[in-house]
């Protein structure tokens, strides 16, 4: 689980270096802003769409190596768009990051849960290593392209290289785990659908706060700072909501975390947009709570709704369900250009009510045996 963990804040860490590197190639490059746009399209439309195309393809058979090479390529592809002028090429290295990304969650989920033993605190770890691996992207990227211009982008696979590696020694080590598993129970697809609108609706509101409340509170508090806090506000204590999951659900049950998350979620998203002052953080920190508090709870729900086709809920609670909100993102910039910023903020509130809405029509699932 400890490689797992890792494995999987290395992996998401080339999620997170996409949106870090634009801004070089802007500045290195003169991208226009619609260029730049089309580079974050690149990793995220092709990553979302194509992983439930691998979850499909690991719940016909098992392919443990999917989670080493998969990694390795999303290096590679953050590694390579450093090394071209061309934008054809540059496009072609970020969506082959992405769809290493792709590769790498359906099996590398459902090699999780195997090994926490159907826990949730244990998927809650997992999932807590992809969120600070998402964190971690700008810490690595900046201060290397910073130094060593877009040229040094090859730097940036030795992360990846080396997981890839540690991954691949580890896997060794479990046995039986190209053996398919015997599972008994049906797939719920009206469950698994409720579900997929509620992590939409999650997905939505955390892209469109990551995306706008750095702008927000430098606007409402005062300065560059006052944003960047926020930001590692929203992040920091996301994460920690993140294990706080996984430990509330073994004592309260998922489907109740999750209504309770979602429906504190919308007096807090509206504080952010209402509050004066340097009060905002206290509800940038209770948003994180109430947004990321479920997060690991999709996935074992999504798995145990599907327990013969655990890739594909894999591939779609975390790829395709999750990557829908970096693709809402410039509707609601749109929103923000049009009316204002504050309330786009504001109508934020409305996903989280989507989200409890959804989920009240959800079920506890018999979980399957792993």
């Amino acid at each position: 689980m400890t490689v797992l963990v890792a494995g999987h804040a290395v992996d998401d860490l080339y999620q997170g270096a996409v949106p870090a590197v634009v801004p070089f190639l802007v500045a290195e490059r003169s991208y226009s802003y619609l260029a730049a746009a089309g580079i974050t399209v690149a990793a995220t439309l092709l990553s979302s769409v194509v992983q439930p195309l691998f979850g499909v393809l690991t719940d016909r058979r098992p392919m443990p190596w999917l989670v080493p090479v998969g990694m390795m390529v999303a290096g590679v592809g953050i590694g390579l768009c450093g090394l071209s002028d061309s934008y054809v090429v540059t496009w072609l290295a970020i969506a082959l990051s992405g769809l290493g990304v792709a590769a790498y969650h359906p099996e590398a989920a459902r090699l999780a849960r195997r090994v926490a033993r159907d826990g949730h605190v244990g998927m809650s770890w997992f999932a807590l290593g992809g969120n600070a691996g998402f964190a971690l992207g700008p810490v690595l990227v900046t201060p290397v392209l910073a130094i060593g211009g877009l040229s040094a982008s090859p730097l940036l696979m030795i992360p990846a290289l080396i997981g890839g590696f540690l991954t691949l020694a580890a896997l060794r080590g479990v046995r039986g785990v190209d053996a398919v598993v015997a599972r008994s129970g049906r797939d719920d697809w009206r469950q698994f659908g409720r579900l997929t609108v509620v992590v939409i609706a999650r997905s939505m509101v955390t892209f469109g706060l990551g995306t706008f409340l750095a702008i927000w509170v430098s606007q409402r508090v005062g300065g560059f700072i006052a944003g960047s806090v926020a930001l590692v506000v929203l992040f920091g204590v996301g994460a920690l909501g993140t294990l706080l999951g996984g430990v509330l659900a073994e004592r309260w049950g998922r489907i109740r975390v999750v209504r309770t998350s979602y429906v504190l979620g919308i007096p807090a998203v509206a504080g952010i947009a209402l509050v004066p002052g340097p009060a905002v953080y206290v509800f940038v920190a209770l948003t994180a709570l109430t947004l990321y508090v479920p997060f690991s709870l999709h996935t074992t729900l999504g798995q145990d709704y599907l327990p013969n086709r655990l890739g594909t809920a894999s591939g779609v609670t975390l790829g395709l369900a999750v990557s829908v909100g970096g693709l809402a993102s410039p509707a609601i910039g749109a929103f923000a250009s049009a009316v204002s910023l504050q309330w786009a903020l504001l109508a934020l509130l409305v996903l989280p009510l989507v989200a409890w809405v959804a989920a009240r029509g959800l079920a506890e699932p018999v979980r399957c045996a792993l």
